[in-house]
């Protein structure tokens, strides 16, 4: 187990081998129920991220679940659209969601280690929680993601099973997903950029110059760039209710856990002072 975890690519063979297995579980399952589609489709999500969280245990790390933020729109989209007459709105939004699919699941793979190395937040809440890791485990770390992304995915699911028409705000969110998607590539690129040259302390230069996290910016305009485009058409708000779920999750989640990471750094409080929280601006410092 020890050589199979040090070994990137033997890592990236097991990944692969869970997100099948996974896949082949979620697939059959809602082939097996009998509900309304929607709940069939969230029970079958729920089953493929159970399997996803054993083989994490099996496999003492976590970040075994870090690609299904990515892969389980790809294919969900890909599932209902199979024999279907897609509608203009439908390409559109499928369009959007591989484009960003294909960008963060490589991002992913850029950046994956190997099966040794676990994403710092997860040590981190191991090391706070203790005994109760395995409940955040499952619950915070594996079931809520997949909740969030499922209610992001689901304006794309009834727009191909609907066959949503298409307006001219289909192309407003369409062209806001894309936004999204460039802003995630160049901030990306960028990180990547600072990091290999291991200079440590904050990265000043391009989008990261004026604020902190134009990654996560990114990654909530990407649902409600999709949200816009099928609400707009189909009129069903609800189904904004995945985008205001993942901008939760950032807000109150994910961007707070940075910024604490970041504030142990010297010099975190002037850089703060400088830099906006999400919006790539120039601040005025007073």
């Amino acid at each position: 187990m020890k050589k199979l975890k040090q070994s990137r690519t033997a890592s990236f063979a097991v990944v692969a081998m869970v997100y099948v297995i996974a896949t082949v579980a979620g697939v059959f399952t809602y082939r097996a129920l009998d509900l309304a589609w929607w709940l069939n489709l969230l029970i079958a999500d729920v089953v493929a991220t159970v399997v996803t969280f054993l083989f994490s245990l099996i496999f003492g790390n976590a970040s075994v679940y870090d690609p299904y933020w990515s892969v389980q729109p790809m294919v969900i989209a890909v599932a209902f659209a199979v024999g279907k007459n897609l509608s203009a709105t439908a390409v559109l939004v499928m369009v959007a969601v591989f484009l960003w699919g294909v960008r963060l699941t490589a991002n992913w793979a850029y950046t994956f280690l190997g099966l040794e190395h676990q994403d710092w937040r997860y040590t981190m809440l191991k090391e706070k929680t203790k005994v109760f890791y395995p409940v955040i485990n499952f619950v915070g770390i594996h079931l809520v993601p997949t909740l969030v992304v499922y209610g992001c995915i689901l304006p794309v699911a009834y727009c191909i099973r609907q066959s949503v028409e298409f307006n001219v705000w289909c192309m407003v969110g369409f062209v806001l997903s894309l936004l999204a998607v460039s802003l995630q590539t160049v901030s990306d690129w960028q990180m990547q950029r600072f990091r290999k040259r291991k200079t440590g302390g904050f990265i000043r230069d391009g989008l990261w110059k004026y604020c902190r996290h134009p990654n996560y910016l990114g990654e909530i305009l990407m649902w409600w760039g999709v949200a816009i485009a099928v609400v707009s058409v189909s009129q069903r708000w609800y189904l904004c209710c995945g985008a205001l779920a993942n901008t939760l999750l950032f807000a109150f989640v994910s961007i707070p856990m940075a910024e604490k990471r970041q504030s142990q750094k010297a010099g975190w409080q002037d850089y703060k002072n400088q830099t906006r929280l999400l919006l790539p601006l120039k601040k005025t410092v007073r």
